[in-house]
């Protein structure tokens, strides 16, 4: 049977949101007209060269049932953390965070010429991990390798695989088995990569303009690209070329109840977490690998 191109199911122009202490960003899931993509809950883009859309930051806030997964695309962040990490994380860098039982961190960008660019995505932990020990993944740039593919596309497999398995991403081992491919299409360029069908799929533009799906309709950034299903996603560089990052998941199908940064499946496990936050019981001394 001939592999079948997943269509643009639907496009979605990102809305501005300022969330933390006042930074400026463009939201493209988790908002009221697209409330989840499961697993997952958040996308956001945040990008500019201006000091008061982004230096407030994020201070100290907590996470549970979730992980995080923040790309850099340019300027610096310096983040710390309850475990005890403390760092800066730069242009090309990744961090993948799993807020398990819970964590308290901060993600403070730098005041720098060229501004700050990036992504950060939520993803659901299914429930018999959610209050699994809290863990990170830093991937500096040259961790996640670009490669030029057949087609001409420079490729960084942050997770899963590509091309007929023969790149894998550093991040493996995930109950959802997550694709992430961060893709750079130069002008006259194409690329083609096999998804997993039943997978929920998508592309966030966030530079140039690319053309997407048997149809080649063409997707101007900043746009997130919902697939139907499908066995491949196909795209090209429109004219000038443009970049893009592939998102692709096994859902969960399980309940989700959420309140700010706390995802769990029930009420009443976000009414324990908040008596937790509040009785001073949110950080676990000794959290376990299983519920």
């Amino acid at each position: 049977m001939k592999p079948s191109t997943r269509p643009v199911a639907r496009i979605v122009t990102p809305e501005p949101v300022i969330e933390g202490a006042g930074v400026h960003l463009r939201r493209s899931v988790g908002t009221r007209g697209l409330d989840h993509l499961d697993p997952f809950l958040l996308l956001d883009h945040f990008e500019s060269v201006r000091p008061a859309d982004y230096e407030a930051g994020f201070p100290y806030h907590p996470h549970r049932g979730i992980e995080t997964v923040t790309l850099v695309r340019k300027g610096q962040i310096r983040h710390g953390d309850s475990l005890g990490h403390r760092g800066t994380i730069g242009a090309g860098d990744i961090q993948w965070m799993t807020s398990g039982s819970g964590i308290m961190h901060e993600e403070m960008p730098q005041v720098r010429p060229e501004g700050i660019g990036g992504l950060q995505l939520w993803l659901n932990l299914p429930a018999r991990e959610k209050m699994t020990r809290p863990k990170y993944r830093d991937l500096s740039l040259d961790h996640v390798p670009t490669t030029t593919t057949d087609g001409g596309a420079q490729v960084r497999v942050i997770a899963g695989t590509a091309s007929d398995g023969r790149l894998v991403g550093p991040v493996e081992g995930l109950a959802v088995a997550p694709t992430f491919i961060d893709v750079v299409l130069p002008a006259g360029t194409t690329f083609r990569e096999a998804v997993p069908r039943g997978h929920t799929a998508f592309a966030y533009v966030d530079e140039g303009a690319v053309l997407f799906g048997g149809d080649a309709r063409v997707v101007r950034a900043p746009a997130l690209v919902v697939f139907g299903d499908g066995d491949l996603v196909e795209a090209s560089a429109a004219e000038g070329g443009g970049r893009f990052l592939l998102a692709a998941a096994r859902p969960l199908h399980e309940p989700i109840a959420r309140y700010g940064p706390f995802v769990m499946n029930t009420r009443a496990e976000i009414e324990q977490t908040l008596e937790d936050l509040r009785a001073g019981r949110f950080i676990r001394e000794e959290p376990s690998d299983n519920i």
